[in-house]
């Protein structure tokens, strides 16, 4: 049933499929599995800003084991927004990047700018994402491969409270329309059909929180607890769970349509990576662990990636986004904005640890792709050597971005 054209863009699901199965995810695994992308750096112990909410949930499978610090390469610990060897050594000699004033004058004054820039940027308006403080006692970082996105447990009450708010306040949809929801479940049905009067961003806003949605239903339907025992746990595909959040005729037709929401925010991010190649093809950009060899063939490897992302034929057409009246345009966009800052947000208060792991991941990573699509006139401007001060990525930005894609 899911086939065919996706609405709002020229692309098919087969030609998708085709693309990713054979083509890109093997190569984006392989990426994923690299040191630089298995470590995400995260603050689990945020209070939730909206409500009081103290149901952390306890079972074993919602916590999320952190990475003893010796397991941590040095690279990556030594300062985690920092991409290159010569940025490194810096840290050793500073706590601060505010304190980078008082280093050896023979640090080049283009290096010193540029340390300086990938700690101030992270403070610019263009962010779509409420930062973790990397920097806080609280964060820790994680391996994403020890830790994977699977069936935790968390349903119900809680789970539909995140989900109905992610949604009721903070996702564009037509005023008309109703959505009834079975609190007692973790899973809500969305009648969104009259989209007559909403305008294409706020029409694509609403089908990306709904394609990260079906994304993190498919993961736990996947990779479902299907047997718990003293011995042993089982893990696989769970068929019936999967029904129930996609069947069209249990869902009332609305299934085949979340899932082509998943193709949708397949495209988005897609062609977010095949417009930021400038960024990570300049030659003092690296993928900084400490460990040289493997450093320079993940590069090689994100960069062929990125080429490949680049190749793809029907890529999303992101200038239908915002092409009207400039005043109201601008309007439009920094509504869009906030919206998704709010959405971030609310991952403070999912009540399971590792789903909390993988829902900030993921929001970060649809965040920055949004921030590169909105970035094209300053990623356009790139040097090709020396510090790229308009336009920045922090390793937490890359990590997101690329593991929230491979999800």
């Amino acid at each position: 049933q899911v086939t065919g054209y996706l609405d709002d863009c020229t692309c098919d699901v087969e030609t998708i499929d085709a693309f990713n199965n054979y083509k890109l995810f093997p190569r984006l695994n392989e990426l994923l599995e690299s040191d630089y992308f298995r470590y995400y750096k995260v603050n689990l112990q945020k209070p939730c800003p909206f409500w009081d909410d103290s149901s952390h949930c306890g079972m074993r499978d919602c916590a999320v084991q952190p990475c003893p610090s010796d397991e941590v390469p040095d690279g990556i610990r030594s300062g985690s927004y920092k991409y290159s060897e010569e940025a490194n050594n810096l840290a050793e000699e500073c706590e601060e990047a505010k304190r980078l004033g008082a280093v050896d004058d023979s640090l080049s004054t283009e290096t010193r700018q540029a340390v300086l820039q990938w700690t101030q940027h992270d403070d610019s308006s263009d962010s779509f994402c409420e930062a973790d403080d990397i920097h806080s006692p609280d964060a820790e970082y994680v391996d994403l491969l020890l830790n994977p996105e699977r069936y935790t447990g968390y349903k119900g009450p809680d789970a539909w409270k995140i989900w109905n708010s992610i949604y009721e306040e903070n996702c564009f949809k037509p005023q008309n329309v109703k959505r009834p929801l079975a609190s007692g479940r973790g899973e809500s049905f969305i009648y969104l059909t009259k989209w007559v009067r909403v305008c294409v961003e706020k029409r694509a806003f609403y089908r990306l929180i709904s394609g990260l949605h079906a994304s993190i239903n498919i993961h736990l339907s996947a990779r479902y607890l299907l047997q718990d025992t003293w011995s042993e746990k089982k893990w696989g595909p769970n068929v019936t769970e999967f029904q129930q959040r996609f069947d069209e005729v249990l869902t009332r037709g609305e299934g085949p349509r979340r899932l082509k929401n998943l193709y949708f925010l397949y495209l988005i991010e897609l062609r977010a990576l095949s417009k930021v190649l400038p960024f990570f093809e300049r030659p003092g950009f690296q993928l900084y662990t400490g460990n040289k060899s493997q450093d320079a063939e993940m590069k090689h490897l994100l960069l062929e990636i990125l080429h490949l992302a680049k190749s793809f034929p029907l890529h999303f057409d992101e200038n239908s986004f915002f092409a009207g009246n400039k005043e109201e345009a601008a309007k439009l966009k920094e509504e869009f904005r906030l919206h998704f800052k709010n959405i971030s947000k609310i991952m403070d208060c999912v009540g399971c640890f590792k789903c909390r792991l993988w829902g900030k991941l993921q929001t970060q990573g649809l965040g920055t792709a949004l921030k590169i699509l909105f970035s094209e006139n300053l990623i356009e401007k790139i040097p090709e050597s020396g510090p790229s001060y308009g336009f920045q990525l922090t390793r937490q930005e890359i990590v997101a971005l690329f593991n929230a894609f491979g999800r």
